[in-house]
């Protein structure tokens, strides 16, 4: 296998089983629980949840389905955010759908990794990336992104429930 592949196949591994344990957890919370937060400086599920699908938004739907970026990040992040369980879950289903679609098609355009999608867009905004940055890097990027995002809401769904259940299948 070529390298590109490979690189891509680890990636397409990684995004499905964060995908699994995510959605997992957000469905042994309650609404109370997605909506919580420690203190007035951290981000409770709904934020995390709500900035994943922004990144996801940013990303990758500006390139994959060519839509403008209508990002709101600050709405992500405010505190009193207000999600159900069922939007939490929906809004992590299809953030991660998308970053799968996404790498699956790459897979069968591997050479499409050193591409500059963004070469000839807008300015990125609060992007870890630039405009010059290759879709190899981007992917890079969100790998650390999403699974940094995934981790926090592992944590605060343990922290609000104690013990979780998963299902090893």
């Amino acid at each position: 296998m070529e390298i590109e592949l490979e690189v891509i196949q680890s990636m397409l591994v990684k995004f499905k089983s964060e995908r699994k344990w995510t959605l997992q957890a957000i469905l042994q919370l309650s609404e109370e629980d997605i909506t919580w937060s420690p203190n007035q400086e951290s981000n409770s599920i709904a934020n995390l949840v709500a900035h994943i699908r922004g990144c996801v938004h940013s990303r990758i739907e500006t390139i994959f389905y060519d839509i403008a970026d209508s990002r709101d990040r600050d709405k992500e992040f405010e505190h009193e955010l207000k999600m159900s369980i069922e939007e939490a879950y929906n809004l992590t289903k299809e953030s991660f759908d998308i970053i799968i679609q996404y790498l699956e098609y790459l897979s069968f355009n591997p050479n499409l990794l050193l591409s500059q999608p963004f070469i000839n867009r807008p300015p990125l905004t609060f992007s870890q990336v630039n405009n010059e940055t290759t879709v190899l890097n981007l992917m890079i990027a969100m790998v650390r992104e999403i699974h940094y995002h995934t981790g926090q809401i592992i944590y605060a769904a343990k922290t609000r429930k104690g013990e979780l259940v998963w299902q090893y299948d």
